[in-house]
């Protein structure tokens, strides 16, 4: 039985907008038939129906219109248009209570208002609360982590119908939005920084000798299982990387190269650089 009753919309047929709803679909916290979804590209509204079961809808305004959640999923540089075209529309307005919850990077909640509130009487505010989510990559798969912050617009009924939904993409966290930026430069762009250290690891391995597929099933196996040590052990990674440092062995080798090299502060600093720049895209 769906967790959620009401009708869902997604604005945007990518990559997040089908992480929603591949995700909503799997853990039933939403069932098909009450999910809907908008994208100006044909061929992913039908690839979204034969997949997933769920409505498609070309316009974005009826979409809006005929759901009670709406999530905004398109790219930063289309958030304008598309809120433009909402708002503007003859029949624009919220009669029922409206739930908007942006996942788009780099645009603030006070944007979303300017826009979404615009020509609405102020005292409609309060039916179109606004939440902002910054989620990341591994949503598609489930295992995404994501951050959020409400407007003040916001009940804890649609801070819980929220969760419901980020949680069926995995874990999430609430946050006041001045922290978003740092979210999105630790678990946002955080999957990259994993992806980068892979492939050095492998490219470590091909330095030493190893053959590829070698190089690769080690370090793919052996970030898999500290992860698995670090969560199931319950000790902090400081803890744990001193249990397999032996004095004089080739563990702490390589580390001192590490040290000797300021990795630990180049990713800190890279981290900082990152958050930002998320405020400067905010602006």
């Amino acid at each position: 039985m769906s967790k959620i009753k009401k009708r869902i919309g997604v604005l945007g047929a990518g990559n997040m907008g089908e992480a929603f709803v591949g995700a909503l679909v799997r853990s039933k916290v939403s069932a098909p038939a009450m999910i809907a979804i908008s994208d100006v590209r044909k061929e992913r509204l039908d690839f979204m129906r034969a997949t997933y079961g769920v409505l498609p809808i070309s316009d974005n305004f009826k979409l809006f219109n005929d759901c009670a959640v709406v999530i905004l999923a398109v790219k930063p540089q289309q958030t304008e248009g598309v809120l433009k075209q909402i708002a503007g529309h003859a029949g624009y307005g919220v009669a029922v209570r409206k739930l908007f919850i942006s996942i788009v990077a780099g645009i603030p909640i006070r944007k979303i208002e300017e826009l979404l509130y615009a020509t609405l009487d102020k005292g409609l505010h309060k039916k179109l609360p606004v939440i902002r989510v910054m989620p990341n990559t591994p949503a598609l798969v489930s295992a995404g982590m994501s951050g959020m912050s409400a407007n003040t617009n916001a009940t804890e009924a649609d801070l819980a119908t929220t969760r419901t939904i980020l949680k069926a993409l995995g874990k999430v966290m609430d946050f006041k939005e001045a922290d978003l930026d740092a979210v999105t430069a630790l678990s946002g762009s955080g999957p990259a920084y994993v992806f980068y250290f892979i492939e050095s690891m492998i490219a470590g391995g091909l330095a030493a000798g190893l053959e590829p597929h070698a190089a690769e099933t080690l370090t793919l196996q052996t970030l898999k299982g500290a992860l698995q040590l670090l969560q199931d052990r319950g000790e902090s990674p400081e803890i744990l990387r001193r249990k397999v440092t032996s004095p004089g062995g080739t563990t702490e080798a390589a580390l001192k190269v590490m040290e000797s090299r300021q990795v630990k502060q180049n990713i800190v600093a890279a981290i900082v650089a990152a958050a930002q720049r998320s405020k400067e895209l905010s602006r």
